[in-house]
């Protein structure tokens, strides 16, 4: 337990330093104690870009290597681009996840009160489940290494180690053993979501699944090849406890998962590793509404939850976990009872859900 957590800010593009700078005003009221998180801003993106020609400075760098966690709000601009084509704002995720290690993505899915699913017949409670999504290696392990040869072919390879593998599968268990289980039946079980029937790669990623899997008898084990999965998600969400998989199958399925329980805007995400966290909301930067006010903040509300979940499990500091468990229940609340921005059919701004939400944090015992 600390006396003080540095965490680096970066709020980014577009509606990023909407939502995430009244995130930490929401995260003090939660802890109760003054000084307790040390919030350092930074600068990294794509406007930063557009002003400096540096995306990602070196100090920024320094500053997220070395903090206790970071925040960020969100990256990107359509048209800002490197050369290759890459986009510029996505430099800073990317580097802090292979710099810093952070090889599991960790997006849980709940569909809470007064939000409507687009699944007919599906109601709260009954889609709460987690995607764990590798996060250091997969196909995104070729970014900036991929090779494109005379305009006429390009080449991206997909990497798979042992050590990769078993790390994110064992992360995998651990959650599924901390839950309780899938809606549908109380279960707590592992589904690996791979292409194995196709590809070696993910064949191998099956093989140490199943070697992980030994570990914890207590854990039932599912495959789901990914073109199913796509179909599972949508007929059968509450049956899923905790999904592995591997970097580009759990970026695209934890996005469809994310339109099963009000879209992305309701979605936060924990990237971590043995030592260092970033935590974002699964959204964009939106920036076709930036500066608006009707940005949805619960992406970054339940995001710092997660972060002071996994600063304060990590430190055993009760203080933490604590904040974490009172974020949560006033963004429960806050949904049932209609505090909502327009993408939810709500007719507040960011600013008034933000005030609702610190409001209850503070008025709990």
């Amino acid at each position: 337990m600390k006396d003080r957590y540095e965490i680096a800010v970066v709020h980014g593009d577009g509606i990023g330093p909407e939502i995430c700078r009244p995130a930490l005003g929401l995260v003090d009221a939660a802890l109760r104690q003054d000084g307790l998180m040390h919030w350092s801003e930074y600068p990294a993106g794509a406007e930063h870009f557009q002003a400096t020609g540096d995306g990602f400075p070196e100090a920024t760098r320094k500053a997220c290597a070395a903090a206790d966690a970071i925040l960020h709000g969100a990256a990107g601009i359509p048209g800002v681009v490197h050369p290759d084509g890459t986009e510029v704002g996505l430099d800073f995720t990317l580097v802090n996840r292979f710099t810093l290690d952070l090889y599991a993505n960790i997006r849980p899915i709940r569909l809470y009160e007064g939000v409507a699913c687009p699944l007919a017949g599906v109601k709260a409670g009954e889609i709460d489940y987690i995607v764990v999504r590798e996060n250091s290696e997969g196909l995104y392990a070729a970014r900036g290494a991929g090779s494109l040869l005379r305009g006429e072919m390009a080449v991206d390879p997909l990497v798979q180690t042992r050590k990769g593998i078993e790390r994110i599968v064992r992360k995998a268990f651990e959650l599924a053993r901390q839950s309780k289980g899938a809606p549908s039946d109380g279960v707590r079980r592992v589904t690996c979501c791979d292409k194995a029937n196709v590809l070696r790669s993910y064949a191998f990623f099956r093989q140490v699944f199943d070697e992980v899997a030994l570990d914890y008898p207590d854990i039932e084990t599912e495959y789901a090849i990914i073109d199913a999965m796509t179909m599972h998600l949508v007929l059968r969400p509450s049956h899923y406890n905790v999904i592995v998989t591997e970097n580009m199958f759990g970026d695209i399925i934890s996005d469809l998962a994310a339109a099963t329980i009000g879209g992305l805007g309701l979605a936060p995400s924990a990237e971590v590793g043995v030592s260092n966290g970033l935590f974002q909301p699964s959204h964009g930067s939106a920036p076709d509404i930036a500066g608006k006010g009707v940005a949805n903040p619960y992406g970054m509300v339940l995001s710092a939850a997660e972060m002071l979940d996994w600063l304060g499990h990590g430190n055993g500091d009760d203080r933490l976990l604590a904040a974490a468990g009172r974020i949560r229940t006033a963004a429960a609340e806050g949904l049932a009872e209609g505090h909502m921005t327009p993408d939810l059919k709500g007719k507040l701004s960011t600013g008034e859900v933000m005030d609702i939400l610190v409001g209850k944090v503070a008025g709990m015992a």
